[in-house]
């Protein structure tokens, strides 16, 4: 079983007066995650950078811990990483 990590940026943007998650994008580093959260979070209603632990071979997901969060993210969103 080989892991592998990935760090991710998710936005959250505003539909039908509901904050929803919006695209999310892959980041070469921890630092460069945070860096590009933190920047994308003044065009967004909110960011986290997020890191992901999976399985390589199967794809199955070890772990996925909420780095650091700008602006608005739903009160639930820790929650629901477990279950992506």
């Amino acid at each position: 079983m080989a892991l592998k990590t990935t760090f991710l940026v998710q936005t959250f943007v505003i539909k039908r007066k509901r904050l929803v998650p919006g695209d999310r994008e892959v980041a070469p580093t921890e630092s460069g995650a945070l860096k590009k959260a933190e920047a994308m979070a003044a065009r967004f209603p909110g960011t986290a950078a997020i890191k992901v632990v999976a399985d390589d071979e199967t794809g199955e997901l070890e772990s996925a811990a909420i780095l650091a969060q700008f602006g608005e993210v739903p009160d639930d969103f820790a929650e629901s990483l477990q279950g992506s």
